[in-house]
C-alpha cells in the first residue's frame, strides 16, 4: 500500500501531525508512507519517524519534478491534513484510489470537490489540533490512536545544543525563556521578560533566551535585552530547529508563548509555562507533559478549555501570574536529565 500525506502548514501544525503519522504507520506495518510539508517545515523531517519518504513543498517552479514523479506513483491513499488549495491539487495530482480531508464548506466547492472521495465530518473549531488530525484516519479503520507527539531528534542536534550550552557557561538545570513568534500581536511586553530573567537571577537559576532570526523577533529580543538589569545568555539566532528541541528537551523549564516551542517541549517532555492571548488554547495548548497555561484575561491558569474562549491582548498577562505558574512547576519534583 502506498499512502501519501501532506501537512503544508507551520512547524506547529506539522509537530502536532506526528501522532497522526505512527498511527498510520501502526496500523499499516508495510504501508510505504510519503509525507509533503512546506519548506519552512522542511527542518523538521529528519526528526519525524516513521517515513519512507519526504518531499518539501517550495511553492517555485523547480517543484514540478517531483510532482510528476508523485503522479506517477498512483498512490492508495492520500490524507490531506492542510486543507488549502495548493494541497487539494496535490491530493488530485496523486491519483490516489481514496482521497481524504476534513469536510468544511471550503471543501464543498465544486472544484476543490473533485480533488476528493470523501470528507471527514471533523471539526477543528471544536477539538484540539491532535485530535482534529487522528479524525481524519477513522475511515481508514484507526480509532482510539494514541496522542503523544513524538520527535526521534538525530544526535547531532543534541551535540551542537550542549556545545552552545557549555561555551555559554551554563551547565546543569536552567530557565528557557523563548519570547518570539511570526505574530506580533502574540508578543508579551519586553519588560515583563526582562522581570522574568532578574526573578531567575534572585534564585540562582541560570537563564536563557532563545530566538528567530526574523527582523520582528530580533527588535523584540532587543527590547527585552534593553530592559534587563542582570546578565543572561542569549542564544537567539544562533541554532537551528532542531538544535532548538534539543536545548529545549535540556532546560529544567521553558516558558515560551504560543508558538512551535510549545509544542517542541510537549515532544520532549520539557515541562512549560504557555502564554496565550489571541489564540485559543483549546486548539494548540500543550498537553500529556507538566504544563501550565495562562490566557490573557483570567486571573488563574486555564484548566477547561472552551471552543467560544475569547481572544485577549497579551498585556492583559501581569508578571505575577506567569511567576507563579512557574513556582507551580519549579516546586514539583526534577526530572531525571536525559
Amino acid at each position: 500500500m502506498k499512502i501519501l500525506l501532506l501537512q503544508l502548514k507551520r512547524i506547529g501544525d506539522l509537530v502536532l501531525t506526528t501522532p497522526a503519522i505512527t498511527a498510520v504507520r501502526e496500523h499499516f506495518p508495510d504501508a510505504h508512507l510519503t509525507l509533503v510539508v512546506s519548506a519552512g517545515a522542511s527542518a523538521l523531517l529528519p526528526a519525524i519517524p516513521g517515513l519512507d519518504r519526504s518531499l518539501v513543498a517550495r511553492g517555485k517552479i523547480t517543484d514540478a519534478g517531483q510532482w510528476f514523479t508523485l503522479a506517477r506513483k498512483r498512490y492508495d491513499v492520500c490524507l490531506d491534513f492542510t486543507r488549502t488549495d495548493r494541497s487539494s491539487f496535490l491530493t488530485l495530482l496523486s491519483g490516489a484510489r481514496r482521497r481524504l480531508t476534513a469536510d468544511h464548506p471550503k471543501q464543498r466547492v465544486k472544484l476543490r470537490a473533485r480533488s476528493y472521495t470523501e470528507l471527514v465530518p471533523c471539526s477543528i473549531h471544536l477539538l484540539h489540533t491532535v485530535d482534529y488530525h487522528l479524525g481524519l484516519l477513522e475511515p481508514l479503520g484507526i480509532r482510539d490512536a494514541k496522542p503523544e507527539v513524538r520527535l526521534d531528534l538525530p544526535t547531532a542536534a543534541f551535540a551542537q545544543g550542549d556545545r552552545l550550552l557549555r561555551e555559554a557557561g551554563v551547565d546543569g538545570g536552567f530557565l528557557l525563556l523563548h519570547p518570539g513568534s511570526a505574530r506580533l500581536e502574540k508578543f508579551w511586553e519586553a519588560d515583563r521578560w526582562a522581570q522574568l530573567i532578574s526573578w531567575a537571577a534572585e534564585r540562582h537559576l541560570p537563564c536563557v533566551v532563545t530566538g528567530g532570526t526574523s527582523p520582528l523577533e530580533q527588535s523584540h529580543l532587543a527590547q527585552i535585552r534593553a530592559h534587563a538589569q542582570v546578565p543572561f545568555t542569549d542564544l537567539s539566532g544562533r541554532m537551528d530547529l532542531l538544535t532548538l528541541a534539543a536545548v529545549i528537551a535540556r532546560a529544567r523549564l521553558l516558558v515560551t508563548v504560543d508558538s512551535a516551542p510549545v509544542h517542541l517541549a510537549v515532544a520532549t517532555k520539557t515541562p512549560q509555562v504557555a502564554l496565550f492571548g489571541p489564540t485559543n488554547p483549546l486548539h494548540w495548548r500543550p498537553r500529556l507533559t507538566p504544563a501550565v497555561v495562562v490566557h490573557a484575561g483570567h486571573a488563574e491558569p486555564l484548566t477547561e478549555f472552551s471552543p467560544k474562549e475569547k481572544p485577549a491582548a497579551m498585556h492583559h498577562t501581569s508578571t505575577q501570574q506567569v511567576i507563579s505558574a512557574m513556582e507551580t512547576l519549579l516546586s514539583a519534583p526534577r526530572r531525571p536529565s536525559s
